[in-house]
């Protein structure tokens, strides 16, 4: 049995709370573990613990009521180089009566990485019955831009996000998976209804197109709406409602600049045939996990979206009306300098957020 490590007992002064006070909300922040690397995904296992993956490959599960952190054992070897490593970590919705986990990761392939879509299952601290279920066509010699969030729908559908893999012209050819949202089966299959069965010009897998960096995916399941939030270049930073077979627009349209200077790229900002966001952020946020909010807790923040922000290290808030346009927008614990990359919401409707510098915040209603 793994000996566990409980960063909570270690000393008190290990947890620390903070009541953050902003216009519309008071928020209660603990730091409820730290030292880990970058924690990448997160997600609430029905024992009251978090799972968390680390870029760098190693995989926690942390005890939300002991603060126990224990190293989970059977793994896949990652590629972790630049922005590649392991990368997400959801719950299956059958996860009751399969136990079934869902990982994206960069797998090495003759010395690339290719995000991969996987499956395993958890004993104790030991995955089992390790599955990858789409190894994707996006190997680059580039390691970065790999995505790479997943979402379920009702449907038995997974949906997983990958990026332009340093290509950014590759994002508009539908021969490859290179800046794409893929919608397979559980089992990794191809439904027959995806938008682009049966084309000789493009893979079966693609849901969308033209997305340069998606960290952040998020079916609603009350709704049936699928979102997304992706990496703009210097600015233009998007969140998109997605639809089957539509073309998001990368690089030919973007609201973002190149990076060494503040010259336009692609052809503008709008074209026939491409979509436009929702909503764009300049200066970039570089935002990671997104997800719309359904809980109680923040009863006034039900349907709003919430994404994590590295660059600008806060946590971001959109409120959208009844026709999905986005109306407002509010950022909370930029104060605390941490560079924010994963985010789940918990049963209860508290968040959970990963930092940057290894650190699990638990965000609550101030008492």
């Amino acid at each position: 049995m793994t000996k566990p490590f409980n960063m909570l007992a270690l000393s008190c002064a290990l947890i620390l709370s903070t009541a953050v006070a902003r216009a519309d909300v008071q928020l209660d922040v603990e730091t409820i573990a730290s030292g880990l690397g970058i924690p990448w995904g997160l997600e609430v296992l029905p024992d009251n613990s978090l799972l968390i993956t680390q870029r760098g490959g190693e995989i926690v599960r942390l005890d939300l009521n002991s603060g126990n952190q224990y190293p989970v054992e059977g793994g896949p070897e990652v590629r972790a180089r630049g922005q590649g490593g392991l990368l997400d970590v959801t719950l299956s919705p059958d996860h009751a009566e399969t136990g079934w986990i869902y990982f994206t990761y960069s797998k090495p392939v003759d010395g690339q990485g290719a995000t991969t879509l996987a499956r395993a299952k958890l004993d104790g601290n030991t995955l089992t019955d390790w599955q990858d279920l789409v190894v994707t066509q996006s190997r680059t010699s580039s390691d970065q831009h790999y995505g790479s969030r997943i979402s379920f729908d009702n449907d038995g559908h997974v949906f997983f996000s990958i990026g332009d893999r340093g290509e950014r012209y590759e994002a508009q050819d539908t021969s490859n998976h290179i800046g794409t949202i893929l919608r397979v089966r559980l089992d990794g299959s191809v439904p027959e209804d995806n938008p682009f069965v049966g084309r000789d010009d493009a893979l079966p897998e693609i849901w969308s197109y033209g997305h340069r960096n998606p960290q952040g995916v998020f079916f609603n399941q009350e709704t049936g709406l699928l979102w997304s939030i992706e990496h703009g270049p210097r600015g233009g930073d998007e969140i998109n409602l997605i639809e089957p077979g539509l073309n998001y627009g990368w690089p030919v349209i973007t609201y973002g600049k190149e990076y060494y200077a503040p010259i336009a790229i692609g052809e503008g900002t709008e074209k026939e045939g491409m979509e436009q966001p929702v909503k764009e952020f300049t200066p970039s946020t570089a935002p990671g996990a997104l997800i719309q909010y359904q809980g109680t807790a923040f009863s006034e923040w039900q349907g709003d979206l919430l994404s994590a922000a590295m660059a600008l290290q806060h946590l971001n808030r959109v409120v959208l009306n009844d026709n999905n346009e986005a109306v407002e927008e509010h950022r909370y614990l930029n104060d605390l300098g941490k560079r924010m990359r994963s985010l789940v919401e918990s049963p209860e409707g508290w968040l959970y957020i990963g930092t940057d510098s290894g650190e699990i915040l638990r965000v609550r209603p101030a008492q």
